[in-house]
């Protein structure tokens, strides 16, 4: 596809439509209430959130796309200005409300762009969602597939989320005396809440803003601004800190519970304490995703990384093996994480080399990782180059690198894929033991 057409998720340059996967801050740089650039395509869910997220916003900009549904859409070629036509299907990606993949086919061939997605080998809709992908496809290869590549290391192994949500309810249980306070974004993982309140048979606390999203979503009756009404409070996770919950404890017994794939913490500035201080969770792999969930739930993956503080893999991105096997499903000729600028880069071309067409990425070996893995937590890398891929007029697939060599990006990667930004730790240990912010931490 010819640069300048479309752009997804990206809004710092001129295209001529622009596509929103999902309204989370990552995805929405550069979007604002004055936006004037040109018409977005969204789903209905998103399209109803723009009021509330950009107040103000001009609503005939919005361009709803139903899920499911496919939907043309008349461009120009920058190149020969004669008109071409694109074809769009939008695809539920299982990731918050609203999120969805984008489907395009045209002269360009057949991309796909999963923005970020969570599929569960074990959720109806996951299965809707490979029949719906399927029928679109109609047996056609993928030409150019955009990957959520969050958690693309053998190392992620999430249970499913209705697993980690009967453990959260257990937690909140086994503290009938405490009060519980629970991490969250501006938007997604409300059918967690909305699982806890139904079982616990409790309203649950959101702030102001919080309440009107759930509000836009339809849910009216279980959620709350009175803290006189229930015991369990959802909180923003930038508020989410050891500091918060030393001081609430210091008042009123009370536990926090982190519900996320990747629980990045840091130990407070000036205390060597293991007990005052969180870690990483290395054994994630231990967290099963096979065979009997009722079973392997009580084998648990809750970590308890301070004694006030719970955390659990409940993600709303795919884990290692849900990411391949959604990659062996469409089986794309050309691969490239959406994942590109953040603290944590995995390139997935190297773990899916022999579920797609592409061979001239020729990464090394897992020793050579090895030695590079001691010398991450030393550097700042640079992470601000992707890569992209063009057909030829020949019809191969070339990969073209921007900015950094497929070398540089080797060598900072480390074994496990994992980038850790020193100066943003440092900065973080000044103002105490703080919840890293990633780019994404569901």
């Amino acid at each position: 596809m010819e640069k300048g057409m479309i752009s997804l998720d990206q809004w710092s340059e001129t295209s001529q439509v622009y596509f929103l996967s999902h309204f989370h801050a990552d995805h929405t740089k550069g979007l604002s209430s004055k936006w004037n650039k040109g018409l977005i395509y969204c789903s209905p869910i998103t399209a109803k959130l723009f009021p509330v997220k950009f107040p103000g916003f001009r609503v005939s900009l919005i361009r709803v796309l139903e899920v499911g549904s496919l939907h043309s859409i008349p461009l120009v070629s920058p190149s020969t200005g004669s008109q071409t036509i694109i074809q769009v299907t939008t695809i539920d990606a299982h990731h918050c409300p609203g999120a969805v993949m984008y489907l395009f086919r045209g002269e360009f061939g057949c991309l796909l762009f999963t923005g970020d997605f969570r599929w569960e080998s074990s959720s109806e809709r996951t299965l809707m969602g490979k029949s719906m992908l399927l029928n679109a496809l109609g047996g056609e290869k993928v030409d150019f597939l955009h990957l959520d590549n969050t958690y693309c290391n053998p190392s992620y192994s999430f249970p499913p989320r209705e697993v980690v949500a009967r453990q959260i309810v257990k937690i909140i249980a086994s503290h009938p005396q405490h009060d519980v306070i629970i991490a969250i974004n501006t938007l997604g993982k409300e059918d967690l809440l909305l699982h806890i309140a139904s079982a616990l048979n409790t309203k649950i606390w959101v702030w102001p803003e919080r309440l009107q999203v759930v509000h836009v979503l339809g849910f009216f009756d279980v959620f709350t601004t009175n803290t006189s009404l229930t015991r369990i409070r959802a909180v923003p996770f930038y508020s989410f800190s050891i500091d918060t919950l030393e001081g609430l404890n210091s008042m009123r017994p009370t536990i926090g519970i982190m519900p996320s794939g990747l629980p990045w913490v840091v130990r407070p500035h000036g205390d060597p304490s293991p007990s005052s201080s969180l870690s990483v969770s290395d054994d994630l792999s231990n967290c099963n995703t096979n065979g009997n969930h009722q079973q392997n739930e009580e084998l648990s993956c809750v970590r308890k990384f301070h004694k006030y503080i719970y955390t659990l893999p409940y993600s709303d991105h795919s884990c290692f093996n849900e990411i391949r096997e959604f990659v062996k499903l469409v089986q794309p000729l050309n691969i490239k994480g959406i994942v590109s600028s953040s603290s944590c880069y995995i390139d997935p071309r190297y773990y899916f080399r022999d579920l797609h067409g592409q061979d001239e990425c020729n990464e090394p070996s897992s020793n050579k990782f090895q030695q590079h893995s001691e010398k991450l937590q030393q550097e700042t890398p640079d992470t601000s180059a992707g890569k992209f891929v063009t057909k030829s007029s020949k019809g191969r697939h070339t990969v073209h690198t921007q900015i950094r060599t497929e070398r540089s990006l080797r060598r900072k990667s480390g074994y496990l894929g994992l980038i850790m930004s020193r100066v943003s730790i440092l900065r973080r240990r000044k103002r105490g033991a703080k919840i890293l912010e990633i780019d994404i931490v569901d």
